[in-house]
Formats: C-alpha cells, structure tokens, sequence
C-alpha cells in the first residue's frame, strides 16, 4: 500500500472574519482531519487555537512574523515560506487562495476559486483584478496541480487563461449541516433579534456588499415588487460592506415606507436562523465561482432565488427559483415568490433535500486524492 504524502496546507491567507475563502479553508481542515488525515497547517498566530480545535490529530504551526496584510503574508510566502516548508519535511503544499511559494521544493496545489478576474474585471477594484489575473496565470504555470471548485470555472479558465481542462481537479465546496439547518423558533428569533427586525417578514441577502453581488439590482428590483403591498417585507443585507459605490444610490433612491436594513456582519451561529427564517433568500450575482451562499442557504431550508450565471446552477440545480440579474427581472420574481407560499414551500424542500448532497467529508476525501496526484507528477518531474 502506497503511503499518502505529508502535506501542509497555508491558512495564512483566511481573513479574521470568515468569507466564503475562509469557510472553504476551516471546513476542508476540519473534514480532513476527521476523515483521519494527518497534516500540517500553517496560520497566523490569531488562528492557532481555532486550528487546534478543528484539527486536533494535526500539526499545527503559526508563523512566527507578521502576516496580517497583504504585502507582509506575499513577503513571508516568497521567503521564509519556503524554508519552513524544508524545515517541515513536507511533500505537498496546498495554497487555497490562488497564491503559491514560487521556490517551494514540494509539489504544490492551488486553489483558483473563480475567473472573474478576467472576464468581468471591472466588477472588482483595478489593483485586485490585476493582482489576481497574474497570480492564477502563475498558478496555471507554475503549480503542480490546481483545483477549482465547478466545472463553469474551469470552463471560464480554460477559455481566458489558455489552460488545459487536464490542469484541474473540479472538486465542489461542501456544506457544514450543523451550521446551517432548517433552524428552529429559537434560533428564529435570535436571528431577528440580532439584526434588529421583531416580527417583520424579509427577503435576506447574505454576502459581502461588491459589484459582482448585483446589490443595487436587488434592492431595486425589491422596491419595485413590493412597493404596492400593505404590509411590506424588509430587505435585509447581511455581509462585510464592501465597495459598490452603488449600493448608496440605489438605497437613497427606495422610499421611506419600505424597510432596507444593512445588518453588516452577523455571527456564524446566527446565520442558519437568519438565512431560513427569511420569506426567500435573493442572490442575483453576476457570475460565482461556486456560490457558498446559495448552498447553505438552501441547507437552512430557505427558498433561494439566484440566477443562471456561471456556476450556480451547478448548486442550485431545479430546488431553486431563477431571475435575469437586471432590476426588473429581480423583481418580478420575488413579486412572484412572495405571493406563491406554496411555492416558496416546495423549493425550500427541494434545496434542502439538494445540498444533502454536498458534503465537506466528499470534499476532504478528493482533496486527499489530489494530494496523492500532485505528489505523485511531481515525484516524475524530478526523477
């Protein structure tokens, strides 16, 4: 029996609030340790402890300088990276956010998480489209092995970035179903209390407030359908705040007797409630890498409304409701949804019946395989 490799997988990159990037890393760690693999993480100093906890029959190391911004963790990754990297003995390097240590001796693996930065550049601020763009094309050089998380992405890379559909390993994020459940009264209500909305139907959105999210779209497009309607729901938007500069116009341009409600950053342990107390769950992105939000969306038993852009049918497959991502499209189908219960019913069972399918311990699992490939291809190019 062929032994797997040592591998150590770079956590430096999660930010202190946890995105899409970060749930992807801790989920992926924690699944691989109970699926019983034995690794390495490296982090910073402030995720040690979180590491140590969702791996505890793992190697922990955090760094011993600084990696708390940008240039600082690119710095360290050029640099003393690679050093540990000898010091540690490992045989795989897996870097999950596009980046990788150009002079490591071990295979390495990178995470490519979407294509947008070079198809729809200009949905992201001009120094993260370019950074991004060069670091995926280094990737797609340089790296033994990238993963990508939907067959849409691959698609997009292969097409923009000349890659090779055999450069990839399309593995699909998984959903944490403690975390996001059909929630119960309790956690309801907690969620509501959090963000301020006593009994108050809603329409949520959960993501951070960026161009690609199509915010201004939604809140539009909420405006519009239910403007005429007694007793309104709210439109709540959970998330970091971003930088669509038009999310304020759109927001000044609703009238006063609908309710919008920026609640920022909830707390992980409020989102299940938050997500599946809603009437319906709006995500009209522009296009996803893979769309986190819209699975666990569908896992707390909420009616997800998203659309066909990249890989989000992929997700949502039929358990979801569909729109155009202009204002009008948005709004004619919540119009829609709001006045179909049974509808809105029937999707929420289906979704949560769907994202049974996706599962961190899946993932683990074909992470470990691409380990194994990574290793292996690299062993022959240095023989």
């Amino acid at each position: 029996m062929v032994s797997e490799p040592r591998v150590l997988i770079d956590a430096t990159a999660v930010p202190a609030d946890r995105g899409g990037v970060g749930r992807y890393v801790d989920s992926l760690v924690s699944a691989l340790d109970d699926g019983g693999a034995r690794f390495t993480v490296v982090c910073q100093p402030r995720d040690a402890r979180l590491y140590g906890a969702l791996a505890p029959g793992s190697r922990v190391v955090p760094t011993a300088q600084s990696t708390s911004t940008r240039t600082a963790r690119l710095t360290w990754e050029q640099t003393t990276f690679p050093r540990l990297i000898r010091r540690l003995g490992v045989d795989v390097v897996h870097s999950p956010h596009y980046t990788m240590p150009l002079a490591s001796p071990a295979a390495s693996v990178v995470t490519l998480h979407d294509a947008t930065f070079f198809t729809d550049a200009v949905l992201h601020s001009s120094v993260k489209a370019r950074f991004f763009r060069a670091w995926t094309t280094t990737a797609l050089r340089r790296a033994t092995l990238c993963v990508v998380p939907s067959q849409a992405t691959a698609n997009e890379l292969v097409r923009v970035a000349h890659a090779r559909a055999s450069d990839f390993e399309i593995i699909q994020h998984g959903v944490d179903a403690e975390r996001f459940h059909p929630p119960s009264p309790a956690e309801i209500r907690a969620a509501r209390d959090a963000v301020g909305l006593g009994d108050t139907p809603y329409v949520a959105f959960l993501g951070a407030l960026e161009p690609r999210k199509n915010v201004p779209a939604l809140i539009r497009g909420f405006a519009q359908a239910v403007a005429g309607r007694p007793n309104p729901p709210a439109l709540v938007l959970a998330g970091q705040p971003g930088w669509d500069s038009q999310v304020e116009n759109a927001l000044d341009a609703v009238p006063h007797r609908l309710r919008v409600i920026r609640a920022g950053y909830l707390p992980f342990e409020t989102l299940a409630g938050f997500l599946g107390g809603s009437e319906l769950v709006a995500y009209p992105s522009l296009g996803e890498g893979f769309g986190l939000p819209v699975l666990e969306a569908m896992a707390s038993g909420a009616c997800v409304l998203t659309t066909r852009r990249l890989s989000l049918p992929e997700v949502g497959g039929d358990a979801v409701a569909y729109c155009g991502v202009g204002a009008g499209d948005v709004a004619a189908a919540i119009s829609e949804l709001l006045d179909d219960s049974a509808k809105r019913a029937v999707l929420a069972a289906a979704a949560q019946q769907r994202a049974k399918e996706f599962s961190w311990a899946t993932t683990a699992d074909l992470h470990r395989e691409a380990y194994g490939k990574a290793w292996a291809g690299h062993r022959s190019r240095v023989r």
